[in-house]
């Protein structure tokens, strides 16, 4: 059975890796947040990751997004994700709280079991324990926003029933999206995730539209789905240029994909390109790539990130013109650029 649901909404996902220290990171990210309200995208989302500069910059996405609802005003800020297993899970549903109030109900909570094993020492847990933890955690978040009764006898201030419906789970697998359609959640899904050894070539959107089937099997009936489709994406104007800054960027990451136990096959520009599923190129480049994707049909969310590409931030600036005048549109964006704004961003194409 099929789930047609044409995307609707649009977004910019950033892991804060840019280059240069961490005040820098910042600086960078939070310019392409407020260019891409600017450019009409819908929602902004930031990852969360300890200890490894590398994986990602940013430890304390709420902090960040604080930041961010002071100097925008529309666009919705998102957590992709909040390593909930590491967290206290009352401090989350309490900052989270304040957080939409300072936004004006504009936050998006993505939730995830976590990441690599050793990131979890630090915090007490051993990594083999975090479903269970994960579970329990959120089940407390929950219960905080609605308003019930806590352990002591005591009730969350401010509530926030309101946040149940701007929960995301995000997943690599059938189960995790039965999790999600069961709980009337938002389903978070990866722009890249392990491939089986026993098929290292398979595509992208093969393995993930089993896990949207079970997210559809198991909604509950008259839920409005709401599904996030992450992927990468680096646009520019000229085609040489794109590949030449996806060659350096995919180059440097293949050997720690290789370390933390991904299968990555081939070495070339192209192989690297398939291997980490990055549509890069030409708008028709990427809106030809992105339309062979068979699971962005059935997402409610198109969000775009430039890692693991990482070219330079005035490069990030273009590319985010691109995708939300050019890409987007082609894929049936409903929430384009007023007019005016289109045609100035394509004459400087």
């Amino acid at each position: 059975m099929t789930y047609p649901v044409q995307p609707k909404r649009l977004g910019f996902f950033s892991r804060v890796l840019d280059h240069g220290d961490a005040a820098t990171r910042y600086r960078l990210v939070a310019e392409q947040i407020i260019h891409a309200e600017k450019l009409g995208f819908d929602s902004a989302w930031v990852a969360q990751h300890h200890f490894d500069a590398d994986e990602g910059g940013l430890p304390a996405p709420l902090i960040f997004l604080a930041e961010l609802a002071a100097r925008t005003s529309r666009i919705r800020l998102g957590t992709g994700v909040i390593t909930l297993p590491m967290e206290t899970a009352v401090r989350v549903a309490e900052d989270t709280a304040v957080l939409d109030i300072l936004s004006n109900g504009r936050l998006e909570i993505g939730f995830g079991t976590g990441g690599t094993p050793q990131a979890f020492l630090p915090f007490g847990l051993e990594s083999a324990d975090r479903g269970p933890v994960y579970a329990k955690s959120l089940a407390t978040v929950r219960d905080a926003w609605a308003g019930r009764e806590l352990i002591g006898g005591n009730r969350l201030y401010p509530t926030a029933p309101h946040l149940l419906d701007h929960i995301w789970q995000a997943t690599f697998s059938v189960g995790g999206g039965e999790r999600a359609g069961r709980d009337g959640d938002g389903l978070m899904l990866s722009r890249t995730q392990p491939r089986p050894p026993e098929a290292p070539q398979t595509a992208l959107w093969n393995l993930q539209n089993p896990i949207l089937d079970a997210y559809f099997a198991n909604l509950p009936k008259g839920k409005t789905p709401r599904i996030l489709g992450s992927r990468s994406l680096f646009v520019a104007d000229d085609r040489k240029e794109a590949l030449h800054f996806a060659e350096l960027g995919l180059q440097r990451i293949r050997e720690r994909f290789i370390a933390s136990g991904h299968i990555v096959t081939g070495t070339t520009t192209a192989d690297l390109i398939k291997a980490f599923d990055v549509h890069v190129g030409t708008p028709d480049d990427v809106i030809a790539s992105l339309k062979a994707d068979t699971a962005l049909s059935r997402v409610t969310d198109l969000v775009f990130q430039v890692h693991s590409v990482d070219p330079p931030h005035a490069l990030i600036l273009r590319s985010l013109e691109l995708t939300a005048t050019v890409v987007a549109p082609a894929l049936g964006w409903a929430g384009q650029p007023p007019l005016q704004q289109r045609r100035q961003l394509a004459a400087t194409a």
